[in-house]
């Protein structure tokens, strides 16, 4: 098989970095250019600093759509629209995007959560890749929505690293303001619900309770924990079987039987979900890296699954365990 020719949109941020460092070793991918506006010109490992020595990429501001097979969109929230609104992109060129702008599906795009939509990701020509608190919760619950069980209001509360906020600098990113320091932000407003309630329809058309979310920015650079809790019937052994059971034959989600914590998944593309029962709740922890499987190894995993490859190909990663 040939490799499959691979353009980057706006590569200088946290999940352009990412993509480069997963497809520069991926065995059937070729990142043929990498665009920026404002690092043009420049050699990648200018910015991303570890990649000196691995790629003498550099970065473009030009845009050959002939060249490449697939294009991955990873500018800020809105640009995707700008980006596609002001290009004419071929028909035949698939598109994924890493922004929020096509999460609902609008404009032909299909939503990118292998787990819940892989037969149509696998014939999608444009795919909108999920968030990464959307990735997590959706995660801890479609099992569930999916055996029709979801019958109370979900309780969410969550954690994520400080890259989940982007590169550019602010006051609650800025390393003497987020060090030694833990803030809730966007209480029940988050942007990620709109998917999380889109998915769970998707499966349990009847659901209409209250998805109450609190996110938490963390202290430390990478990963989200999600805790994720709702009246359930099944006793904690069923509830278990049935996550195991939905997640059969998906390669990147774990059932733990065991205490999990973050750093089991960061530099991967694992969420591993561990399930208690507490009175009448079922209590689901879902982990995941927010920059990987909540970004661009699904982003990948998703291309991988477009362009029929080995769905984990390339995403083989090391975990860094400490």
């Amino acid at each position: 098989m040939e490799k499959v020719k691979v353009g980057i949109i706006g590569g200088a941020g946290y999940t352009g970095g990412e993509l480069l460092r997963i497809l520069i070793n991926h065995p059937q991918a070729e990142v043929v250019f990498v665009n920026s506006q404002s690092q043009a010109g420049k050699p990648v490992y200018k910015t991303h600093t570890d990649l000196l020595g691995e790629t003498e990429l550099l970065f473009s501001d030009s845009l050959d759509f002939s060249a490449v097979d697939v294009i991955f969109l990873c500018s800020g929230h809105g640009q995707s629209r700008k980006f596609l609104s002001e290009n004419v992109v071929p028909a035949s060129l698939k598109i994924i995007d890493l922004s929020t702008d096509y999460r609902d599906e609008s404009e032909g795009f299909v939503y990118g959560l292998p787990e819940l939509n892989r037969d149509r990701i696998k014939s999608a020509m444009k795919i909108a890749n999920p968030g990464c608190f959307a990735t997590s919760i959706q995660l801890a619950l479609l099992p569930v929505a999916a055996a029709g069980l979801l019958k109370s209001e979900v309780h969410v509360s969550a954690i994520t690293g400080s890259t989940g906020a982007g590169q550019s600098l602010s006051a609650s990113t800025h390393f003497s303001w987020r060090n030694n320091n833990v803030s809730i932000y966007k209480a029940f407003t988050h942007q990620h619900l709109a998917e999380i309630g889109q998915s769970l329809k998707q499966l349990q058309n009847d659901f209409f309770e209250d998805i109450n979310f609190i996110p938490y920015r963390g202290n430390f650079t990478r990963g989200i924990m999600a805790n994720v809790y709702f009246d359930c019937d099944l006793d904690e052994g069923a509830a278990i079987e049935l996550f195991q059971k939905y997640y059969e034959g998906h390669p990147f989600t774990v059932v733990a039987r065991q205490e999990i914590d973050l750093k089991m998944v960061v530099n991967s593309n694992k969420c591993i979900l561990q399930i208690q029962k507490h009175g009448k709740k079922l209590l689901v922890t879902s982990i995941i890296d927010n920059l990987v499987k909540g970004a661009s190894g699904q982003a990948v995993q998703n291309m991988n699954l477009a362009f029929g490859m080995d769905e984990k190909a390339g995403l083989n990663l090391k975990l860094a365990g400490f």
